[in-house]
């Protein structure tokens, strides 16, 4: 089997490795959302080691490491991943606008349903420079980076450990 690092998606763990829904799921309660098929078959295939331990509160070295451990695959030590992007980061003017649309990434898991295809089809409801605010109580990485990637201005505000609001504009 390959070498499990902080990129390796969730997905190609879970099918490559026996019994590693229920591993993760010992490792931390936050990953019984695993339980929903919808996001083992989406967001799962998306979410690396170091976005999976993000939604879980974890550092991701140590995440990797259980993992590694769990299928005979020794501890990595002294790995350095760029966490920058989410210190230090000014709260951006739009954040105060009123949002155009809300949404519940918890609620929605709960209904079977992926909160990524639920906010693409939000996005296409509100108009240019307008905002949606999403609540969970995990930071929702793999949520984060996809809206990134489609240049959608992301902000992540975590309330406490178990509340976060996570603000997209169009």
């Amino acid at each position: 089997m390959k070498e499990i690092t902080l990129e390796t998606k969730i997905a190609d763990i879970l099918n490559n490795y026996e019994g590693m829904k229920e591993i993760l799921i010992d490792i931390n309660p936050k990953f019984e959302k695993l339980n929903n098929p919808i996001l083992r078959r989406t967001i799962a295939k998306v979410a690396g080691v170091k976005q999976a331990a993000i939604v879980g509160g974890m550092e991701p070295i140590e995440l990797l490491n259980k993992l590694r451990l769990a299928v005979g695959q020794k501890p990595i030590e002294n790995v350095e991943y760029n966490d920058e992007k989410s210190k230090n980061i000014d709260i951006p003017n739009w954040v105060t606008q009123q949002p155009k649309k809300q949404i519940n990434a918890n609620q929605i898991l709960d209904e079977d349903k992926n909160p990524l295809v639920e906010l693409h089809k939000t996005l296409k409801e509100i108009s240019n420079a307008e905002v949606i605010l999403i609540e969970s109580d995990f930071k929702p990485e793999p949520l984060i980076e996809e809206m990134q990637k489609a240049n959608h201005e992301v902000f992540c505000d975590e309330i406490d450990s178990e509340h976060f609001i996570t603000y997209v504009k169009k």
